[in-house]
């Protein structure tokens, strides 16, 4: 009986560490995130386009289990996790700002690019250029459409 539990413990053990690496896998595939961003946001509308400022930095945490993603600029401040869920195999995205944090948005790899859904008409993308540039952007549906609302283009800034 003793040999039993033992066993038992050990295969606890091994799954467990499985699904570490599993996520951590998992999230190597959004590398090309990583790393403290600088650039311009343009938020298009009905009267036009504006555009500021704005960084992200974006770092994994936790040994690699989950990523962290911080935007600032005049328009917005937010802060979001990314993680992975081994048993229903999705990526997560859970943004928080000052007036809260909401649900967790299913979300996945699409062509090498991170798709958030936030629900049937709202997504959001992130990719990068052919020129090496953070590139995050939303879109609304739109009579069958998609349409862009904001454009984040962003450079990687040295140390």
């Amino acid at each position: 009986m003793r040999s039993i539990k033992i066993f038992i413990g050990l295969l606890f053990l091994v799954l467990s560490i499985y699904g570490q690496q599993t996520e951590k896998e998992a999230l190597k595939k959004l590398s090309f995130l990583i790393g403290d961003w600088k650039g311009i946001s343009t938020s298009y509308g009905k009267d036009g386009t504006s555009k500021v400022p704005v960084q992200e930095n974006v770092h994994y945490i936790m040994d690699g289990d989950l990523i962290v993603l911080n935007v600032k600029s005049e328009w917005i401040q937010l802060h979001t996790i990314i993680s992975y869920n081994v048993k229903d195999k999705n990526y997560y995205y859970y943004p928080f700002s000052k007036k809260g944090n909401k649900q967790g948005y299913k979300s996945e790899i699409v062509d090498g690019k991170f798709m958030v859904y936030f629900n049937e008409s709202a997504r959001l993308t992130f990719t990068k250029t052919a020129k090496g540039e953070f590139h995050e952007f939303g879109e609304r549906l739109v009579d069958g459409n998609w349409e862009k609302y904001f454009e984040d283009i962003l450079e990687l800034q040295k140390k």
